[in-house]
């Protein structure tokens, strides 16, 4: 494998994780409500025989900035939209009318930010050794190309820096 293959490799890993962290923050109960609180949660559907995500079994919309109205597309599955709903680790209960079901999202408290700010941080954290394992892994595909002699260690050297730069930058993106 080529210096730039590594490199490649290593910075699609890079900017993989930043984006994997994007997609969790979306998860994140904030304030205001808004679809990507919940389309991604995973609902199981006897009926169905497998479990799908929110997004596939309903359409989810926001009537008023905090609730969020979840209409399902088969009325057969509202009952287990409903459960998974309340199963799910949102902490928000939901009100089923028989047709659609609301979820009223709660305003924050005080204590309820500082633990979303620690979960943010341990989000960030996680991903930020993500970045740090891929940099460690490049690493050592570049010492291995050096003792097979492919290489010089300048080479290798420069090489590494490179992708220093690329860990810090990821870094302080995230």
């Amino acid at each position: 494998m080529s210096t730039a293959a590594i490199e490649k490799d290593c910075s699609g890993k890079m900017d993989k994780a930043i984006e994997f962290l994007k997609q969790e923050l979306r998860g994140i109960r904030t304030g205001r409500a808004h679809p990507g609180l919940v389309e991604h949660l995973k609902i199981e559907v006897p009926s169905y025989g497998s479990s799908m995500e929110l997004r596939e079994l309903a359409t989810i919309s926001v009537p008023e900035p905090s609730t969020l109205l979840v209409k399902p597309f088969d009325p057969g599955t509202l009952k287990d939209i409903e459960k998974g709903l309340q199963t799910s680790s949102l902490g928000i209960t939901p009100q089923s009318d028989g047709k659609a079901i609301r979820l009223p999202v709660p305003s924050l408290s005080g204590e309820r930010r500082q633990q979303l700010v620690g979960q943010v941080k341990k989000m960030a954290e996680a991903q930020k050794i993500a970045i740090r394992n891929t940099r460690r892994d490049a690493n050592k595909a570049i010492e291995g190309i050096e003792k097979a002699k492919t290489i010089s260690e300048d080479d290798a050297k420069s090489v590494k820096d490179r992708i220093q730069k690329l860990t810090t930058k990821r870094e302080s993106d995230i």
